[in-house]
């Protein structure tokens, strides 16, 4: 059974993430205080801790663009993340703090608007990043080209995404192209094979390949020894 079609990344990747960001903020926007405390799929995190995860996401692009790198790529979309293998539930030192600093905005509408503004300028770096053909950013410690990076932040973005939303029904679904370029780092991550044999749609997908959703028996038998492949990220 071949997975649906996923193709190389967009060109027009600072659209995407744009659409994306766009969608988060549409996520939390109309949300009652109490549903900043709902549970998400990232443990530890509900979904005003995970939204300041998120900002300071958008907040390193910004700095990453403004910092522009004079030496060669050492990582590209696919590889900057063997450097974050999959965690065991609750091991992420991320948690406590960014709890403390959802905790400090007086009322969760003020986090909203934080994360609109930063991230809608985040936008706007990047589209500026990437007309500047061959720019490379360092982040983490590592040098991308800014195409390269901007496909990581969409990952990110899609897959919080998916995680907010496992207790909100009625938000939206992440942006179809970013869940296509997430699709496509898993399978660099995965390896060659993972077109021809996993048979999940695009979000499935996601959410298998990064420990959000258990394999099912069906899926162990569908991956047989290559199973112990998943999950490719935290």
């Amino acid at each position: 059974m071949k997975a649906p079609e996923r193709g190389a990344l967009p060109l027009g990747l600072a659209a995407t993430l744009g659409r994306e960001y766009g969608r988060l903020t549409e996520v939390v926007q109309g949300l009652s205080d109490a549903d900043f405390g709902l549970a998400t799929r990232c443990p530890g995190m509900p979904v005003g801790p995970l939204l300041v995860h998120l900002l300071y996401d958008a907040e390193r692009a910004l700095i990453a663009f403004a910092s522009p790198a004079v030496v060669g790529p050492d990582r590209d979309f696919v590889t900057y993340w063997q450097d974050f293998p999959p965690r065991m539930d609750g091991d992420n030192p991320d948690t406590s703090f960014v709890r403390g600093v959802a905790a400090s905005y007086r009322r969760p509408g003020m986090l909203v608007q934080h994360w609109r503004e930063v991230s809608e300028a985040a936008v706007r770096a990047a589209a500026a990043g990437l007309a500047d053909k061959g720019r490379r950013i360092e982040t983490q410690g590592h040098v991308l080209r800014a195409t390269d990076f901007v496909a990581t932040l969409v990952l990110e973005a899609t897959v919080h995404h998916l995680d907010l939303t496992v207790g909100l029904p009625d938000a939206p679904e992440p942006d179809p192209e970013a869940l296509q370029v997430t699709a496509r780092t898993l399978d660099g991550l995965f390896g060659p094979e993972a077109w021809d044999l996993i048979g999940w749609d695009t979000t499935t997908y996601v959410l298998k390949a990064t420990g959000r959703v258990p394999l099912s028996e069906d899926d162990l038998d569908m991956l047989g020894p290559r199973a112990d492949r998943l999950p490719l990220l935290g």
